[in-house]
């Protein structure tokens, strides 16, 4: 509920004043007789009519603040927002290899770190179609695209690298897949996120092939290099013999393919960038939710609803039965 003139509150102090100099001067108007003792007076019943001798007074109060409320035109407002959405169709890639546990970027490790800045990112659209694709050794869609963000952050949240999935980083078949949901996308701008901390290893899709195809189709590629290269240590989980997981961890040597990375995004008109901290890594989501903004045109109709006539009703009926009653059955006269 709103109000269209509420200025017209200021009516009421001017009300309140009136009313209260009529009942000072009704009573000071009161004709009155005096008596030696009141003991008899007081057993006269005076009557229901001498109750209810004010109530015209107490209607015609009731009628003008009623009318004031009508004045001060109460309106409810039912808005309406006409949306133009030019939307972008996203694919995110995400590497799940075990070097993907390697606990160099926080707040655990680098797939955690993917996960927390990819949920981020996902939380900033709101019209934008997004998938998911997992690989390791081989890749599979775990989310196609879909404007259903509830369901895409909880598939996020769950994918570990102990799927059932084949060792190795196959980026070439996981960027074929990743094309693949594209492909017969209508979406002006069509992208793919790309996460990996290695190099080409597995797969039967050359990278240069699946490059070519998402070239074909259009379809832009933001690659990511994920973690430090150099020497580091892979956590391994091991069952002791009271069948106990315990941490361990073992020699690896890390690198991430660079050129191969960076040709991805240089063809296909899309941007490589280097994450070997959480805060480089956040820094690159934002600069791609900045460069693939989506463009809104936005047109709003409201259309308001009048309650004005339902208080004016009632303060014309309240100003009627009191000049009624006044006139009648509570009339004062000789």
């Amino acid at each position: 509920m709103m109000w269209h003139s509420p200025w017209a509150f200021t009516f009421l102090a001017l009300i309140v004043a009136a009313v209260l100099y009529v009942f000072l001067r009704y009573n000071k108007l009161t004709s009155y007789f005096q008596f030696s003792s009141l003991e008899q007076i007081k057993k006269i019943n005076p009557g229901l009519r001498a109750h209810l001798v004010k109530l015209p007074l107490i209607l015609k109060s009731l009628a003008l603040v009623f009318a004031v409320i009508a004045l001060a035109r109460p309106q409810e407002a039912d808005t309406q927002i006409k949306r133009n959405v030019e939307g972008i169709d996203i694919v995110v890639a995400l590497d799940i290899s075990d070097s993907m546990l390697i606990e160099d970027m926080k707040p655990q490790n680098r797939l955690q770190a993917s996960k927390q800045t990819i949920k981020n990112f996902i939380q900033k659209r709101f019209s934008d179609r997004i998938g998911l694709v997992v690989f390791a050794g081989e890749s599979y869609t775990r989310v196609p695209m879909t404007l259903d963000y509830p369901i895409l952050l909880n598939n996020l949240a769950s994918v570990t690298t102990t799927q059932n999935i084949k060792m190795g980083t196959a980026i070439g078949v996981a960027l074929a897949t990743a094309v693949a949901r594209l492909k017969d996308s209508q979406a002006k701008s069509k992208v793919v996120i790309f996460l990996t901390d290695g190099e080409n290893n597995s797969g039967t899709i050359d990278p240069h092939t699946a490059i070519d195809i998402a070239k074909t189709y259009d379809v832009k590629i933001y690659s990511i290099g994920m973690g430090k290269d150099g020497e580091t240590r892979l956590p391994v989980y091991v069952k002791d013999s009271f069948n106990r997981v315990r941490k361990t961890y073992k020699p690896f040597f890390s690198k991430v393919n660079e050129e191969l990375l960076g040709q991805m995004a240089q063809e296909t008109e899309g941007k490589f960038y280097r994450a070997n901290t959480t805060n480089a890594l956040v820094s690159v989501f934002e600069d791609i939710n900045e460069l693939e903004k989506s463009k809104i045109e936005s047109t709003e109709f409201t259309n308001y609803i009048e309650h004005f006539h339902v208080w004016l009703l009632w303060a014309v009926g309240l100003y009627l039965m009191a000049f009624l009653l006044g006139h009648s059955v509570l009339r004062k006269g000789p």
